[in-house]
């Protein structure tokens, strides 16, 4: 009985930290590793008071499918502008959050997405931002 609940917590355990993505130190940090290992970025926005902001991290930024194709074939970065993160002034938008794909040379790949879009269409942009990267590595 002993080896099922431990087993039973390290399965929990598993579980609860195996669902995060895992972001970038920083913009800089996470420019360098893209560089490094030639993979596309996922660059997004954010404010920690604002409403969609929360709602893309509850609910897409949770979703085990999106979390796992992240961590495989994106370097993520998050910037939070009201901790003044640095962000590149190109990338600025007057709304949060925005959702930036770029190359490994900083370039975006297309105009950002804005608002808290749910996993489903998240994992379809994902899909075509591989097929766009693999196009055109810069």
């Amino acid at each position: 009985m002993r080896k099922f609940f431990l087993f039973l917590l390290f399965g929990i355990f598993i579980n609860l930290t195996a669902a995060e993505i895992k972001w970038a130190k920083d913009y800089h940090d996470g420019i360098k590793n893209a560089q490094a290992v030639s993979k596309p970025v996922l660059f997004v926005s954010s404010r920690h008071s604002c409403k969609y902001c929360v709602i893309l991290d509850e609910t897409t930024f949770k979703d085990k499918r999106v979390v796992e194709e992240l961590n495989k074939n994106f370097v993520t970065i998050i910037s939070y502008s009201d901790e003044n993160d640095y962000m590149p002034r190109e990338l600025w938008q007057p709304g949060t959050p925005a959702i930036w794909f770029l190359y490994p040379s900083q370039e975006p790949m297309f105009q950002p997405l804005m608002g808290a879009i749910d996993a489903e269409n998240f994992l379809k942009a994902l899909e075509i931002v591989k097929e766009e990267f693999k196009k055109g590595k810069k």
